[in-house]
């Protein structure tokens, strides 16, 4: 039996999916999260509500799968190789930059942070299903480096804080707070460049027991 139906299918369902987070995401901005009902969603996607509720059973769900569409990382096989503290983190910051330059993830925040004092559950939604698991990633990468010899990291939390921090205080939030703000793709590249260079300095091993800023 050919299997072109059920790709076929799929990739429908996949088109739609993609309608429906997008038309949920413009009216959430437009009228608020609590104005914004399911039926006008299927509305403005153009699918039926039957599709609609067949994927994305309550507002709830719906939100969270916008979350996990924003904060979706690259391929398994574009993961930083543990070894070198400067490739891996070159790998990771690009990979960073790329994720907070995507409209939606602007959208997504704006959002929460409009709709937080009567949806604080969205807030929550937003930090354990999307940033948190992000940033666990970046934490566990370190670890391994540290476990591997090549940095001296005793706090991966406060780490991987520190080079996110670097690159989102440059390349995201001026993007969220003032209108009309652009960072070109050169300006973002040099910003991921010196994150990586200041994590290198302070953590990286350069012989038995000594670190780069020894």
């Amino acid at each position: 039996m050919s299997r072109t139906p059920t790709t076929y299918h799929q990739r429908i369902a996949q088109e739609k999916r993609a309608l429906i987070l997008t038309a949920a995401t413009a009216l959430f901005l437009e009228l608020g999260y609590d104005r914004t009902s399911l039926a006008r969603i299927a509305e403005r996607s153009g699918v039926s509500r039957a599709t609609l509720f067949k994927q994305f059973p309550s507002k709830a769900a719906l939100f969270e799968a916008i979350v996990t569409e924003s904060w979706s990382t690259a391929d398994e096989e574009d993961a930083p190789q543990v070894g070198n503290i400067v490739d891996g983190l070159s790998v990771i910051g690009r990979h960073y930059a790329e994720l907070l330059c995507r409209p939606q993830m602007t959208d997504l925040f704006r959002i929460v942070i409009a709709e937080l004092p009567r949806f604080p559950e969205l807030a929550d939604a937003q930090f354990s299903q999307g940033k948190m698991p992000y940033f666990e990633s970046i934490r566990r990468y370190l670890l391994a480096e540290h476990e591997a010899g090549t940095v001296r990291v005793e706090d991966v939390d406060l780490a991987a804080t520190q080079f996110l921090g670097m690159i989102s205080n440059y390349v995201f939030w001026p993007t969220l707070l003032v209108p009309g703000w652009k960072v070109s793709a050169d300006r973002v590249a040099q910003v991921v460049d010196e994150a990586v260079r200041t994590i290198a300095a302070r953590y990286a091993v350069t012989g038995p027991g000594e670190s780069a800023n020894n």
